[in-house]
């Protein structure tokens, strides 16, 4: 049964992207920037709720209180990343546009990707570690002035559950060079969502938004450890059969 059910989620996903692609490529012709945010996150939202309809994955969501208020307030969310599932989720829960820091290759994607490269997002070379870096620094300086959140996954990669990756200090980096806040985050979704697997699994995926942690006067390192310690002990709170 949920080899099934995970075949009608995946088959739903993909008779929705494309048709919602192609509309946002035309709508990108005369429209841009945050509009066209909100209309990828309709389609997020229908994969979501595909996967809660088919699948019997739900969202357990604690912490949205600590996230900063104001229009124009920064953040800079430094998640743990753990299955496909947080980056469709997190953008149809946070009250600002998201911006994610990902691989130019990803542009390439056929429909998903192509879509995404109409969006405000921050696409880097990482061949060209300096030079990526510091365009990651000017685009978050200029989508964080306009109220839009960077998401990063400080991990790199998608992380099997009861693991913990190396915790790179980009995303701190970043913070200290513009001022903002982290957010850190837990998520539990390789419970429900495994990564590189294709069968997703009903249960409830715990997210828990932590308190801001201010950026200023700290080292990249220190503050990521502060991040990684946050995440890791959440984690195994959240999810102590993983971790035994």
């Amino acid at each position: 049964m949920p080899f099934i059910r995970s075949l009608l989620h995946a088959l739903w996903m993909l008779v929705t992207v494309i048709p919602w692609a192609l509309v946002m490529l035309t709508a990108s012709l005369w429209r841009r920037g945050v509009p066209m945010y909100w209309m990828a996150v309709r389609w997020l939202g229908w994969a979501i709720g595909g996967a809660r309809l088919i699948t019997g994955i739900e969202a357990r969501v604690s912490g949205m209180e600590n996230l900063p208020q104001g229009e124009t307030s920064p953040a800079i969310l430094l998640v743990k990343h753990q299955s496909t599932y947080e980056t469709f989720l997190l953008p149809t829960l946070m009250p600002h546009p998201l911006a994610f820091v990902f691989k130019k290759e990803l542009l390439y994607v056929p429909f998903f990707g192509w879509a995404m490269g109409r969006l405000d997002m921050i696409h880097i070379d990482r061949s060209q570690r300096a030079q990526a870096f510091n365009k990651v620094v000017i685009q978050g300086r200029n989508l964080l002035a306009q109220g839009i959140w960077i998401i990063m996954f400080p991990e790199g990669t998608r992380i099997a559950r009861g693991r913990k990756g190396v915790y790179k200090s980009g995303g701190t980096r970043l913070a200290i060079e513009t001022g903002a806040p982290v957010i850190p985050i837990a998520v539990t979704s390789a419970k429900c969502w495994p990564r590189k697997a294709f069968i997703k699994r009903a249960g409830v995926v715990d997210v828990s938004i932590g308190k801001p942690i201010p950026s200023q006067g700290r080292s990249p390192d220190e503050l990521m450890r502060e991040v990684e310690d946050w995440i890791e002990a959440e984690m195994r709170r959240l999810d102590p059969e993983a971790y035994r």
